[in-house]
């Protein structure tokens, strides 16, 4: 078998490699060797990596007769499709990490993987180590999922957590992430919901048997998460998370019918659910099935020891598939179910109104809701003197009517302030 990439997961699966080799024989049948590991800059040391196996011949690597798997922990776009696909071509099996370019390009992958019989498993592309996708591939492929609801990207759930907790900034939690290693130097893939939209891509595509890109997920990042979100968040006994939410959308909500629903978002979750519980740099994912019921996958979501795991128990996957002559599952996209627009997904809201403290304001808000055909579940109103704060929590209604709804609000004379304003993601808040 070749590597393609030997950063952070690369080293941890050349490591797991050498110190199970033992037993990772046992279980597949046949040693497991490495043939070479095609990286930039072989001068770099690599603790415990065989210098020997080391090459800047990528493409000469994933093509030689002696490789018939290869593990491609590169990211990103280019040059990792082209060597996959090069290595699907010369009759090889793959193993990827690459979460970016399956949410982007999978389709591609996919048709070559069926055309050319080869085996495409990508476990470890989404959530770690945490055992996901091979459920929803496999052990639910008899089952009817309704939806997929979770915590998928670590840095946000720590700066969230951070804010909850101990009362940080997002700033100063952002801080805090870097310097536990948790966050990158640049983490504008991780705070502004990128990666956890082309995650949410993934799991929608094998939840509903239905093409979705990142491009069709809706998303939203957590810098514009505020103070009063948080405190706000408190006072309904509920906590602030960056969830990623694929769900079936029943043909009366769908604009041509049946459909589906991916968006990534900052938004309320009671206490009591829970994800609520969910600390730290941790993942945790809910599938909610129509004969299994609802499910929850919970662990380590990231970190090269966690992903490495993940890509090994791929790896012994195929082996075995190899070895037994037996393709495992392909991808299939019958379906072809049509992804609605963020603005016919049926939402709720969480709105904090700084208002005048006169009579009547509360009669003009509720009728600025009631225009845009929103239903109130409830408000609460504080203060007194000159301003007062009013809480609403809406019932669910079109994401338009309710954005639209917000922005009219602003645009009263009797509202000071529209302080916070954040979707909920539970029927008890």
């Amino acid at each position: 078998m070749a590597l393609l990439g030997c950063g952070v997961v690369g080293t941890e699966v050349v490591r797991l490699l050498r110190e199970q080799a033992g037993d990772l024989a046992a279980r597949v049948g046949v040693p497991l060797e490495l043939a070479g590991i095609a990286v930039r800059r072989p001068e770099r040391v690599r603790e415990g990596v065989p210098r020997e196996l080391l090459t800047t011949d990528a493409q000469g690597l994933v093509t030689r007769d002696d490789v018939d798997i290869v593990i491609e922990v590169i990211g990103g776009i280019e040059p990792a499709r082209t060597l996959m696909l090069e290595a699907m071509k010369t009759g090889k099996s793959v193993v990827t990490a690459n979460k970016a370019l399956l949410a982007e390009d999978g389709a591609t992958l996919f048709a070559a993987a069926r055309e050319y019989g080869a085996d495409l498993y990508y476990e470890a592309s989404v959530a770690g180590a945490i055992p996901l996708l091979r459920p929803l591939r496999e052990s639910l492929v008899g089952d009817h999922v309704h939806r997929v609801l979770g915590i998928v990207n670590g840095t946000t759930n720590y700066i969230l957590d951070q804010m909850d907790t101990h009362g940080a900034g997002f700033n100063e939690a952002l801080e805090e992430a870097q310097a536990l290693g948790y966050a990158e130097a640049d983490p504008t893939a991780d705070v502004e919901g990128f990666d956890a939209a082309a995650k949410a891509a993934i799991l929608a595509q094998l939840a509903f048997h239905t093409p979705v890109t990142a491009a069709d997920v809706h998303r939203e990042g957590i810098t514009e998460v505020s103070a009063a979100d948080v405190a706000g968040a408190k006072e309904m006994n509920s906590v602030v998370k960056l969830l990623a939410i694929c769900e079936r959308v029943p043909a009366a909500e769908g604009r041509n019918g049946r459909g589906v629903s991916v968006r990534v978002y900052p938004a309320m979750i009671p206490r009591s659910h829970p994800l609520a519980s969910v600390r730290e740099a941790y993942n945790a994912v809910f599938v909610e099935a129509e004969s299994a019921g609802s499910l929850m996958f919970y662990g380590a979501g990231a970190g090269g020891a966690p992903t490495a795991s993940a890509v090994l128990g791929d790896l012994v996957a195929v082996a075995r598939n190899l070895r037994g002559g037996t393709p495992g599952p392909v991808e299939v996209t019958y379906a072809s179910l049509p992804v609605l627009p963020m603005g016919e997904t049926r939402t709720r809201y969480y709105i904090q109104l700084d208002v005048a403290d006169r009579s009547g304001v509360l009669a003009t808000v509720a009728e600025e809701f009631a225009k845009h055909d929103v239903s109130i579940q409830a408000v609460r109103q504080s203060g007194s003197g000159e301003d007062a704060q009013l809480v609403v929590v809406t019932h669910r209604a079109a994401d338009a009517a309710l954005s639209a709804t917000v922005e009219r609000l602003r645009e009263l004379e009797d509202v000071r302030e529209v302080a916070s304003v954040m979707r909920v993601e539970a029927d008890d808040v």
